[in-house]
């Protein structure tokens, strides 16, 4: 069965500073294993991208590295909300931390936020780290100002019914909510361990997790939140909080459509078609992704391509399995194997994408025309 390019609007690729976690060239190996042929990186970076020279250093690597399509979020911190229409154009979006998060892009000041939501293009996207009552504040403020506000891995009842009431006033609300919110709660937590089960928001309790599934119509996208660290890191005195999500968020979401919780066609509009109108993406032509849906196996971190060489999902048993990727006309990853190398992967903010196209891939790596049903 055929679907179209998945795209994951959340995503950490921990460049610069913490490639030992993962990069551009491996974390888009593991978007493609993952069926996502285009991913959106987050800026609490090391440093942070903040700024035009970080964008453009970031972007540098990125396109360097990718083996999938990219764009990047700029960070709101507590100076530069002043950012000129240009910079934005070439970001993914406006990233704002409100709550507890990995990294010092925190902002705690409303009056700052209140600088941000203004002077931001309304336009281009404004994507919120809120939890609780912090994202009750900034929906108030996307309302004040009249942008669009696209929360992020909304993860309780309270923060799903509060969505679901913005949306019946007509405010201009999105949300996406993470696979491990889906499928992991603070059950989980014994089994996983102390470490392995840090990760923001929290795991939170089972009604919190019944609640999701029950207004998935609310739901506008499924974004993993790939937050990669090292098991020495999650074992380690102070864990940091995340989880890895680009390899398993498919295979999970596709075992839930086996179980009859939501249809193939829920699946593509929440990874594909919403992301894309939400972030205002370019189609990516010749793009597409099979699957079997039903095959059963077993998911295992030693067959990953993160670097992180971990899942919270270790030993899962789900049904349905990625069978092939194109990405711009090209099989870019089949039967296991990513065959698109480093730098095939461009820019969805640049003007002249996608023509921007190189032809890196593995020697024998067939157009994605060559007879593939």
């Amino acid at each position: 069965m055929k679907l179209p390019g998945l795209i994951d609007v959340h995503v950490h690729m921990r460049e610069p500073g913490a490639t030992h976690k993962e990069d551009w060239e491996s974390g888009t190996a593991a978007a493609l294993a993952g069926g996502f042929t285009a991913v959106l990186a987050m800026p609490n970076t090391q440093p942070p991208i903040t700024d035009g020279a970080s964008l453009v250093a970031a972007l540098a690597s990125a396109r360097r590295r990718a083996r999938c399509d990219f764009a990047q979020y700029l960070g709101a911190g507590p100076h530069n909300f002043a950012m000129p229409v240009s910079l934005a154009k070439q970001s993914a979006g406006l990233k704002m931390y409100l709550d507890q998060t990995y990294g010092p892009l925190r902002l705690d000041d409303i009056s700052t936020w209140m600088k941000h939501v203004y002077n931001w293009p309304a336009d281009l996207p404004i994507v919120a780290h809120a939890e609780g009552r912090t994202m009750a504040a900034a929906i108030l403020l996307s309302a004040l100002y009249d942008r669009p506000l696209h929360l992020a891995h909304v993860s309780t009842r309270e923060e799903i019914l509060v969505v679901r009431a913005a949306k019946e006033k007509g405010l201009k609300v999105t949300c996406e909510v993470t696979p491990h919110h889906l499928f992991l709660s603070s059950q989980d937590l014994p089994a996983l361990g102390e470490g392995k089960g840090e990760v923001r928001p929290r795991l939170a309790a089972p009604a919190d997790r019944a609640a999701l599934w029950e207004n998935l119509a609310v739901v506008d996208c499924f974004a993993t939140d790939h937050a990669p660290h090292t098991l020495t890191e999650k074992d380690g005195p102070n864990p940091p909080p995340g989880f890895p999500g680009l390899e398993t968020a498919l295979p999970l979401l596709l075992d839930a459509v086996h179980q009859g919780l939501l249809s193939m066609e829920d699946l593509a509009a929440r990874l594909s078609t919403n992301p894309r109108r939400i972030f205002k993406l370019p189609e990516q032509p010749g793009t597409w992704i099979e699957v079997q849906p039903g095959e059963r196996w077993e998911i295992h971190a030693a067959n990953a391509y993160t670097r992180c060489g971990w899942t919270p999902f270790e030993g899962w048993q789900v049904r349905g399995r990625l069978k092939r990727v194109a990405l711009r006309g090209r099989i870019v990853f089949e039967d296991g194997e990513v065959k698109a190398l480093p730098g095939y992967g461009n820019d969805l903010r640049h003007p002249a994408y996608p023509n921007r196209c190189k032809d890196l891939v593995e020697p024998g790596s067939p157009p994605a025309a060559a007879g593939r049903t």
